[in-house]
């Protein structure tokens, strides 16, 4: 059987490491699913998702033209988790309102060396 980059198609979990999954795709090719494809946010440990024996569907992101390895994903057909409290992202905003923009340290230097001698002479 062909594959192609994009198809989506039916796997069998062969092997669960830390790092990943191993899904055979027929009886001559096999592919591995990386732990970051598995899901979107963080996947603790792989076993509770997927289980040796299991059948999944999986889509095809890249084949390696010269190894002929298969990356595979899960993730890629799940919805995204847009509404989700837990995925949105913190913004954090600093002297919104202050424009002074970048002076380079000699237009400023004499006015530090004031302010010291000014400092100086006071104390």
């Amino acid at each position: 059987m062909t594959y192609h980059i994009g198809d989506v198609v039916p796997g069998r979990v062969t092997g669960i490491q830390p790092y990943g999954a191993f899904i055979a795709l027929d009886e001559e090719h096999q592919g591995l699913i990386h732990i970051s494809e598995c899901q979107h946010g963080f996947v603790s440990d792989i076993h509770h998702l997927l289980k040796v024996g299991q059948l999944i569907d999986v889509q095809i992101l890249d084949i390696d033209e010269y190894s002929k390895k298969i990356s595979l994903s899960l993730r890629s057909l799940e919805k995204l988790p847009y509404n989700s409290q837990k995925f949105r992202r913190k913004h954090y905003w600093t002297s919104r309102e202050e424009h002074f923009g970048f002076q380079p340290i000699a237009e400023r230097l004499p006015g530090w060396i004031e302010q010291a001698l000014k400092d100086f002479s006071e104390a």
